[in-house]
Formats: C-alpha cells, structure tokens, sequence
C-alpha cells in the first residue's frame, strides 16, 4: 500500500477518536474531537497532493478516499446532531447525496469504470470541513467564555447566535453538496441508463 492509500486508511482510524472525543463529555472535547478532525482532514489534503505528485494514484485510492471524506464528514454531523448542533434536514441532504453518488460510483465500477471525484465534489468537499471546523470553533469559544467569564455572560444568547452561525455554514456546505450531486448525475448519466 502506497503512502497516499496509508493517509487514507489513517483518515477512517482516526474516526472514532473524533467521535468519542465529541460524545464524552470532558474539559475541551470539542478541542480535542475538533484537533482530530482536523488531522484527519489534512490527510485528505496530503493523500491526493501525494498521489499527484508522485503518479501514484490509483483504483483503490480513487474510490476509498471519497469514502474516507464521507465517513468523517457523516460522523462528525452525526455527533453535531447527537449535540444539538445540527439540524437533521442537512443531514438528511447529505446522505442522500451521498447515496446517489455511491451508486453512481458502484453501477461504474460494474461496468469496469472508476469515476474519479471532481472539482465540485472537492469544493464540496472542503466546505464541509470548513463548516464542520467552524462549528468545532464556535464550541471552543462558547466553552472558554462559559469557563472563564462568568460575569455578565449571557450564555443562552451566545449559544443560540453560535448555532445559527454553525447553521449558516452548513447550509452553505450543502448547497455544494447538493450542486455537486446533480453534476455528477449529469456527467454519468450515461453509466445510470445502463443499470
């Protein structure tokens, strides 16, 4: 296995890290499941300059990386929904998404043809983790302000501006999802009249 598919698998092992820093309640998890995810996002920077720049992509890395990016980003609006800080409809818009993508990439994939992700795939791609480091931000500072200004400190109010915030830019994120799914249907639509 080259050094871009050893990123990748690192990408899905460091999930559950993320996951249980976000669930169990401790001093700064949101810090801590937010350092991991951004980890586990920079892999996804590095495994595709990697395989660029060396010509070692390949059929594996081709279709486990867009899976590795799914099931960070799924896990960790999970998480935000388990917490309250996401609004299920979008993630409802992204797994279906998603699905339809995978289906695309799988009835491809039985026909002998990988296809590779886009540049509206990556955009949306990166303004998942964007929205998804901006929310783990927001937490970060909702934690430090309840922890240590005490005094006048409205927490309610700043909570719910935090949320609405974190909404913001999910949607935004899910208006490249979305953007992103139609192109991919579009450009395979050749590969969909053949299921």
């Amino acid at each position: 296995m080259n050094l871009p598919n050893k990123l990748t698998v690192l990408r899905i092992i460091l999930v559950p890290f993320m996951v249980a820093a976000m669930l169990i309640d401790f001093p700064f998890h949101y810090l801590v499941a937010g350092l991991i995810f951004g980890a586990a996002s920079i892999t996804d920077y590095f495994d595709g300059k990697i395989a660029r720049e060396r010509n070692l992509i390949t059929n594996f890395g081709k279709f486990a990386d867009p899976i590795a990016d799914k099931i960070l980003v799924i896990s960790a609006l999970v998480c935000f929904l388990a917490k309250g800080l996401c609004d299920p409809i979008i993630i409802l818009i992204v797994l279906f998404r998603e699905f339809v993508v995978t289906s695309v990439r799988l009835s491809a994939a039985s026909q002998g043809k990988v296809v590779a992700a886009n540049i509206w795939g990556k955009a949306k791609t990166v303004s998942q983790i964007i929205a998804i480091i901006g929310v783990f931000v927001l937490q970060i500072l909702l934690g430090i302000f309840e922890q240590y200004l005490l005094i006048n400190f409205d927490y309610y109010n700043l909570a719910y501006i935090f949320y609405i915030a974190g909404e913001v830019m999910m949607w935004i994120s899910v208006l490249f999802a979305v953007i992103s799914g139609v192109k991919y249907v579009l450009d395979n639509k050749d590969t969909i009249s053949e299921m």
